[in-house]
């Protein structure tokens, strides 16, 4: 299946004990009515439930009712520079099928996993972000799941949204392979908001990124976003080293050209590819075709496997120099690198983790300052 359609694709929905009490339960059920049936409410998963490597189960939506923290910080590792963000649990898996994904050895849990308590624990997280009011929040929902991916029956873009629009110290950022923006267009919220897209070059797009609409449909999406006044994100997160990746990825960035307004882009983010080691069995089994893990890896200080720096450095230097002839204001940036290759491939550097938050901070209040609350 080339592009996503959810209403083919999930074809049951199983409550959890617990989780049919919730209002979100009730609209999910009435927005998936015909895509999938529900089943009768269900023990509590108590985390054993193991699957096989090939079965990811993407055709089942599991309602549940997450027990922990729903906004934690992202685990980032001191031996790289990490930019501080938060990120809000809203769910876990994702209906797309990357062959790069670390989801696939993340969570030992099959199925779609939607958090249908949100709402509930939504009131305790705003109070946490006002009493902290010298403090920016950078908040996204895009790191355990896609943010738009499963919004159609979810309903993610009409819930958040308007609890940040009153935050002066906070943003969403809401991050995506998808063209799901209807519930963005519907919505009357755009203050306080980043739209982003994950992109890749042309050829990883069309090979690698099952179920995801190509890099057009994605930059068609945004650019709609951007005419209706979100300001947007990109990232390049992973950058993936194949034959002719240098023209390749300058694709991409030439259609970026067509559709976007550099001026109305926040940041891009950077990373290479990098995986758990036990990741890459997985990968075998479950895309037998892939030529991701062809290049040469070593273990970084963080255990996952990685480029060697030599790569990452010419990779990162060629992006920075197309992305510079474009605009030399995008808020680019590396995710999970050092001081080293931040100097080597980006021609300067941040030198520490503090410091990224501090770039990424003044690129918010610069964006969206008071005034405009």
């Amino acid at each position: 299946m080339r592009s996503m359609d959810l209403d083919k694709q999930i074809r049951r929905i199983l409550i959890e004990e617990g989780a049919e009490k919730f209002p979100l339960t009730s609209r999910i059920l009435r927005r998936s009515a015909g895509g999938g049936a529900a089943e009768s409410i269900l023990p509590k998963d108590d985390g054993r439930e193991g699957f096989g490597d090939l079965d990811m189960d993407k055709e089942t939506l599991r309602l549940l009712s997450f027990p922990g923290e729903m906004l934690k910080p992202c685990p980032g590792t001191n031996n790289y520079i990490c930019c501080g963000y938060q990120i809000l649990n809203v769910g876990t898996n994702c209906p797309l099928d990357c062959s790069y994904c670390i989801l696939q050895a993340y969570f030992n849990q099959p199925s779609l996993r939607v958090f249908v308590n949100l709402e509930r624990e939504l009131q305790s997280i705003i109070e946490y972000i006002d009493s902290h009011p010298d403090r920016i929040f950078r908040i996204g929902t895009g790191e355990f799941t896609d943010s738009l991916a499963l919004d159609p029956i979810v309903g993610w873009s009409h819930m958040l949204p308007p609890l940040f629009a009153e935050r002066k110290n906070a943003v969403l950022e809401l991050k995506t392979k998808t063209d799901h923006i209807d519930g963005l267009l519907a919505s009357s919220v755009r203050n306080r908001m980043i739209i982003s897209w994950s992109l890749n070059s042309t050829h990883i797009s069309s090979r690698e990124e099952h179920r995801a609409p190509s890099i057009k449909r994605r930059l068609e999406a945004a650019k709609k976003c951007q005419e209706e006044g979100y300001v947007l994100g990109f990232h390049f997160d992973p950058l993936i080293e194949h034959p002719g990746w240098k023209d390749d990825y300058k694709r991409t960035l030439d259609l970026m050209a067509d559709f976007i307004d550099p001026k109305g882009i926040i940041w891009i983010s950077m990373g290479t590819i990098r995986y758990m080691p036990g990741l890459k069995k997985i990968i075998r089994r479950r895309h037998p075709d892939t030529h991701i893990l062809d290049g040469e890896f070593v273990p970084g200080l963080d255990g996952k496997m990685r480029y060697l720096q030599s790569i990452r450095i010419d990779m990162y230097g060629h992006m920075r120099e197309l992305l510079n002839e474009w605009s030399e204001d995008l808020g680019v940036y590396l995710c999970m690198e050092s001081d080293e290759v931040w100097q080597q491939g980006m021609g300067w550097t941040v030198k520490t983790s503090d410091g990224l938050s501090q770039y990424l901070d003044e690129r918010v209040m610069r964006f969206f300052s008071e005034s405009s609350v």
